[in-house]
Protein backbone atom coordinates (compact mmCIF):
# COMPACT_ATOMS: atom_id res chain seq x y z
CA UNK A 1 0.00 0.00 0.00
CA UNK A 2 1.51 3.51 -0.84
CA UNK A 3 1.86 5.67 1.77
CA UNK A 4 0.33 9.11 2.14
CA UNK A 5 2.02 11.87 4.11
CA UNK A 6 -0.09 14.48 4.39
CA UNK A 7 1.88 18.10 4.81
CA UNK A 8 -0.90 21.00 5.50
CA UNK A 9 1.22 23.47 3.77
CA UNK A 10 1.32 21.65 0.36
CA UNK A 11 -2.66 20.95 0.94
CA UNK A 12 -3.28 24.83 1.46
CA UNK A 13 -1.28 25.56 -1.39
CA UNK A 14 -2.63 23.02 -4.02
CA UNK A 15 -6.02 24.21 -2.88
CA UNK A 16 -5.62 27.94 -2.63
CA UNK A 17 -4.25 27.60 -6.32
CA UNK A 18 -7.47 25.71 -7.66
CA UNK A 19 -9.48 28.69 -5.81
CA UNK A 20 -11.50 28.75 -2.55
CA UNK A 21 -10.50 25.63 0.10
CA UNK A 22 -13.80 25.09 1.15
CA UNK A 23 -15.04 24.44 -2.18
CA UNK A 24 -11.57 21.59 -2.38
CA UNK A 25 -12.41 20.27 1.03
CA UNK A 26 -16.13 19.97 -0.46
CA UNK A 27 -15.64 18.17 -3.36
CA UNK A 28 -12.99 15.95 -2.24
CA UNK A 29 -15.32 15.03 0.34
CA UNK A 30 -18.06 14.57 -2.06
CA UNK A 31 -15.45 12.97 -4.27
CA UNK A 32 -14.52 10.07 -1.05
CA UNK A 33 -17.84 9.28 -0.46
CA UNK A 34 -18.76 8.30 -4.39
CA UNK A 35 -14.98 6.43 -3.54
CA UNK A 36 -16.77 4.55 -0.47
CA UNK A 37 -19.98 3.79 -2.28
CA UNK A 38 -17.78 2.09 -5.18
CA UNK A 39 -16.22 0.19 -2.73
CA UNK A 40 -19.04 -1.01 -0.77
CA UNK A 41 -20.92 -2.09 -3.78
CA UNK A 42 -18.01 -3.98 -5.06
CA UNK A 43 -17.78 -5.86 -1.87
CA UNK A 44 -21.08 -6.78 -1.46
CA UNK A 45 -21.02 -7.68 -5.01
CA UNK A 46 -18.02 -10.43 -4.19
CA UNK A 47 -19.52 -11.12 -0.86
CA UNK A 48 -22.74 -11.92 -2.21
CA UNK A 49 -20.93 -14.96 -4.57
CA UNK A 50 -19.93 -16.12 -1.22
CA UNK A 51 -21.36 -19.75 -0.16
CA UNK A 52 -22.15 -19.63 3.69
CA UNK A 53 -21.00 -22.40 5.26
CA UNK A 54 -23.79 -22.49 7.81
CA UNK A 55 -25.46 -20.75 11.13
CA UNK A 56 -22.44 -22.43 12.76
CA UNK A 57 -20.11 -18.66 13.66
CA UNK A 58 -17.40 -21.03 14.55
CA UNK A 59 -16.44 -21.90 11.94
CA UNK A 60 -14.33 -19.93 9.27
CA UNK A 61 -14.89 -18.81 5.90
CA UNK A 62 -12.14 -18.80 3.92
CA UNK A 63 -13.11 -16.91 0.91
CA UNK A 64 -15.00 -14.68 2.91
CA UNK A 65 -11.44 -13.86 4.77
CA UNK A 66 -9.63 -13.87 1.64
CA UNK A 67 -12.20 -11.16 0.32
CA UNK A 68 -12.44 -8.74 3.49
CA UNK A 69 -8.42 -9.10 3.80
CA UNK A 70 -8.02 -7.67 -0.08
CA UNK A 71 -10.61 -4.83 1.16
CA UNK A 72 -8.78 -3.81 3.59
CA UNK A 73 -5.62 -3.39 2.35
CA UNK A 74 -7.57 -0.29 -0.12
CA UNK A 75 -6.41 3.14 1.06
CA UNK A 76 -9.11 5.11 2.23
CA UNK A 77 -11.70 6.58 0.68
CA UNK A 78 -10.50 9.91 1.80
CA UNK A 79 -6.52 9.16 0.61
CA UNK A 80 -7.64 8.64 -2.87
CA UNK A 81 -9.82 11.36 -2.91
CA UNK A 82 -6.79 13.93 -2.04
CA UNK A 83 -4.63 12.26 -3.88
CA UNK A 84 -7.09 12.57 -7.17
CA UNK A 85 -6.73 16.20 -6.46
CA UNK A 86 -3.39 16.15 -6.30
CA UNK A 87 -3.19 14.47 -9.12
CA UNK A 88 -5.44 17.48 -11.27
CA UNK A 89 -7.85 14.29 -11.84
CA UNK A 90 -10.60 16.44 -9.72
CA UNK A 91 -12.09 19.24 -11.47
CA UNK A 92 -14.32 21.25 -8.62
CA UNK A 93 -15.28 24.98 -8.82
CA UNK A 94 -17.60 27.28 -10.05
CA UNK A 95 -20.29 25.74 -12.51
CA UNK A 96 -20.15 28.02 -15.30
CA UNK A 97 -16.45 27.60 -15.10
CA UNK A 98 -16.38 23.89 -15.83
CA UNK A 99 -18.82 24.69 -18.44
CA UNK A 100 -16.10 26.20 -20.45
CA UNK A 101 -13.30 23.34 -19.72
Amino acid sequence: MEKYIVNPVQVRMKETAKGSVYQAIVAMGFRARQINDDIKMELNSRMADVIPTGDDTDVINHDQLNISREFDRIPKPTFLAMKETFEDKLKFGDPKELQNL
